[in-house]
């Protein structure tokens, strides 16, 4: 039994090696980061980082369409990762974290202080899950559902971030 990853993933009991080989689980564990037993949320935000840095070469649009993709894709994605896990927003799913994180830094410049506040803003809101998130988070099922409440704290945190970013010069 290995401290960093679980013997089985879900009802379905996959084994890791079951997410490794299906490129949707794969994707939607994060490219494998929400195989990590402890705090696979945070690994699922951390697997964002290079993500983000690709988007950032993309310029303002490219951004927000490669965005709206992840976000699109993401539902799906979701949904026939809950379906084969047999568990609803299993902790391993963290392409949604992913999106969240893109949502947090979608409008201020790449700076390493508007990463790191971003980065924790969001770990915060989907965490906490204060209202609307805690909310959607139990009404909304689904893939949809999985990927809302992590929308809205990217949301969230973006706002607060933007806030801030004046600040942070």
């Amino acid at each position: 039994m290995s401290i960093f990853f679980r013997a089985s993933y879900g009802k379905a009991g996959l084994s890791a090696g079951d997410i490794l080989r299906d490129v949707r689980l794969w994707l939607a564990f994060g490219f494998g980061a929400g195989l990590i037993k402890r705090a696979p949320g945070t690994f699922g935000t951390l697997a964002a980082l290079p993500v983000y840095a690709a988007l950032l070469q993309t310029g303002f649009w490219g951004y927000w369409l490669a965005t709206a993709v992840v976000i699109a894709v993401g539902i799906h994605l979701c949904d026939y990762a809950a379906a084969r896990l047999q568990v609803h927003d299993f902790g391993g799913i963290v392409w949604d974290e992913i999106a969240g994180l893109l949502l947090a830094m979608a409008w201020v410049p790449f700076s390493w202080r508007h990463l790191a506040l971003g980065f924790a803003l969001f770990r915060f809101f989907d965490i906490v899950k204060p209202w609307p998130i805690g909310w959607l988070d139990r009404r909304v099922h689904g893939g949809l559902g999985i990927m809302l409440d992590d929308v809205v704290a990217g949301l969230f945190a973006a706002l607060v971030l933007a806030l801030c970013a004046p600040w942070m010069s």
